[in-house]
C-alpha cells in the first residue's frame, strides 16, 4: 500500500483536476484507511461531488466529509469607504 502522504497527494490532485469538483482549497488527510476532508465549498452539490470523486479514485477508503458549504453570493448592503 502506498504511503499516506503519497495517497493524500494523489487524492488532492484528483479533487483539483476533476471537472465535477475543481477544488483547490479542500484539505485531504489520510489516516490508515480513512480520508478526512475539510474546508469550504460554494454549494451542497460540490460537497457531495467530493465524496463521489474520492470514492472512484480510492473505493477501499472510508471518507469523512467535514467540508462546510459557504455560499459565495453577492455582498449585501453597501460598503462604507471613508
Amino acid at each position: 500500500m502506498e504511503s499516506e502522504q503519497y495517497l493524500a497527494a494523489n487524492l488532492r490532485r484528483a479533487v483539483a483536476e476533476d471537472p465535477r469538483t475543481a477544488e483547490l482549497g479542500v484539505r485531504v488527510t489520510v489516516r490508515g484507511d480513512h480520508v478526512m476532508l475539510s474546508g469550504d465549498v460554494a454549494c451542497a452539490d460540490r460537497r457531495k461531488a467530493l465524496e463521489v470523486v474520492l470514492h472512484e479514485v480510492a473505493p477501499q477508503l472510508t471518507i469523512f466529509n467535514d467540508v462546510r458549504v459557504t455560499p459565495a453570493g453577492e455582498p449585501e448592503g453597501e460598503e462604507d469607504l471613508r
